[in-house]
């Protein structure tokens, strides 16, 4: 693709200050060929991105301009702000041609990221920049017509790619570096404006480093699981869940706390490590979310249900991330479960097994990281009385099993544990609360929860248990005695699968784990049936 703009008066016209301030020289009259790197986001990550530039001077005023390297929109209009600022900062290009290529030349070139590298090199293939200076660094930054800069999402997107890559350098705006100074091992400057970039590169005043922060743990929003009044069964399954890291449908009629209960699991979950945050980080910032540095709290999504396949999953034109890349890290809230579309809750069963999302088309390919929590809530039939203990159901049996049918038995496979929240009595919404009542409260089972993974981290390391394989499930959560006639009942009464075995193995681990104990016994797999509701 090409496409063409023009320069009116190129540099003539520029103010003294301004020739002064940018440091700039004449323009010998001879061709020459500049390379600078650049990076454009894909999905969650950054391809780099060599910007190659070429200038012809001629015997003229204006000068053409040549994009090619399959820009889009975004990047065509580039050389309007790239011309725009290399002239307020008395770099502008005199009469003759510049031929900016964007390589790899068969990959598609999105996003504004390419802005700062465009005009270094411009400037460089003019001879206003030493082009050896420009070297083993990479340049990300969107420019404003004055010169100022812009920060752009995936900072720690670019700053890996360039790590893997070996360059050494990466200079952004102040945003974006600062996120990526928090990838080890790579040396990130911050600017706010062309003109420092070009005095950095010029040998005249560097930029400052800049470092990493630590700041603060933000604390968790929503309710409490302590406002939620009644439900003891849900607040004991969402605590194995959030000590486990399993999946949890809860069942049960309207206004009786579902969503709640949902908001209320993110304060169950110890807060991310460093790797999480960066993970986190990285996933947010890809989707234009970045907080302008390390995550700071596990992520909540909780998409309506009439979120489209690509809102969930992801892709798109420009092959956005979905709700699943979002929740990256943190909890996924799916209410109203058997509305949402059936094709894209088919596709959330390769995230749950396998906590990424590939997504290819006819060109291309792609991987997201996708590995959440979910939380999902439904009503038990279409009216959602079903089962209600004061309330009458207006469905027919044919209208409930059609309801219920929406989701497919590979998808409920994948959900550890399956919870009935009932309609909680009058004594329970006026009773004292949780604590006085004698029922389970939030602090004790984010103890449990907390002395439960440090003992799967001392057994397993940093593998939770919904993520233990077979063979790990073998060795700590093997089948024996009384234990194992519990489960061949099971499975003959309720027709499990291979996939409801090694989950129902699974859950019994984290309650034995809850229960401080080394060993997995009946009780434990009763337990963990139960909480499946048998099938």
């Amino acid at each position: 693709m090409v496409s063409r703009m023009t320069d009116g008066k190129g540099r003539r016209g520029l103010s003294a200050d301004s020739r002064h301030r940018a440091g700039a020289r004449s323009v010998p009259p001879i061709v020459r060929a500049v390379r600078v790197q650049g990076a454009c986001l894909s999905g969650v990550a950054a391809d780099l991105v060599t910007v190659e530039a070429r200038f012809e001077p001629a015997d003229r005023e204006h000068t053409d301009v040549l994009v090619t390297g399959l820009p889009d929109a975004v990047v065509r209009e580039s050389r309007g702000r790239v011309l725009s600022a290399l002239k307020e900062n008395g770099l502008g290009l005199p009469g003759g041609r510049l031929h900016l290529n964007l390589a790899p030349a068969a990959r598609r070139k999105s996003g504004e990221t390419l802005d700062l590298p465009m005009a270094l090199c411009a400037a460089a293939a003019i001879g206003h920049l030493d082009a050896r200076a420009l070297e083993s660094a990479l340049f990300v930054g969107e420019l404003g017509i004055d010169g100022r800069l812009h920060s752009v999402p995936g900072g720690l997107a670019a700053a890996a790619a360039a790590r893997d890559s070996g360059l050494r350098h990466l200079v952004a705006p102040p945003a974006t570096a600062r996120e990526a100074a928090c990838l080890p091992d790579l040396e990130v400057r911050a600017a706010e404006h062309l003109a420092q970039v070009v005095a950095h590169v010029s040998g005249g005043r560097p930029l400052a480093c800049c470092l990493a922060q630590e700041d603060e743990r933000a604390p968790v929003e929503g309710p409490g699981l302590d406002e939620v009044r009644g439900q003891p069964a849900a607040k004991r399954a969402l605590g194995i869940a959030a000590a486990g890291g399993h999946g949890v449908l809860m069942v049960g009629p309207p206004g009786v706390g579902k969503s709640m209960l949902a908001r209320s699991m993110l304060r169950l979950l110890p807060p991310p490590d460093l790797d999480e945050r960066i993970e986190i980080t990285r996933c947010l910032s890809a989707a234009g979310r970045w907080p302008g540095g390390l995550a700071r709290a596990r992520p909540f999504r909780a998409p309506h249900h009439t979120t489209s396949y690509a809102g969930l999953i992801g892709g798109g034109v420009q092959a956005t991330p979905g709700e699943v890349t979002l929740a990256h890290g943190g909890l996924l809230f799916l209410d109203e479960l058997p509305e949402f579309r059936r094709e894209a809750l088919e596709a959330l069963r390769e995230p749950l097994e396998n906590g990424s999302v590939q997504i290819a088309r006819a060109r291309w390919r792609m991987e997201l990281p996708a590995r959440f929590q979910l939380v999902a809530a439904m009503n038990p039939c279409p009216c959602g009385h079903h089962g209600h203990p004061r309330i009458a159901c207006t469905c027919s049996a044919a209208a409930v099993a059609r309801y219920t049918a929406r989701l497919s038995r590979p998808l409920l496979d994948r959900v550890d544990l399956r919870v009935t929240v009932t309609a909680p009595s009058f004594e329970d919404l006026t009773g004292p609360p949780p604590e006085s009542a004698g029922e389970e409260t939030e602090a004790n089972l984010v103890r449990a929860g907390r002395a439960a993974r440090e003992r799967a981290r001392a057994r397993q390391g940093g593998r939770g248990n919904a993520r233990l394989q077979t063979t790990e499930l073998d060795r700590w959560a093997p089948v024996r005695g009384d234990a194992l006639s519990l489960l061949r009942d099971a499975v003959e009464a309720y027709g499990l699968s291979a996939r409801a075995v090694q989950s129902v193995r699974r859950v019994a681990r984290t309650i034995a784990d809850c229960a401080d104990s080394e060993k997995v016994g009946r009780a434990h797999f009763a337990q963990a049936l139960a909480l499946r509701g048998g099938a």
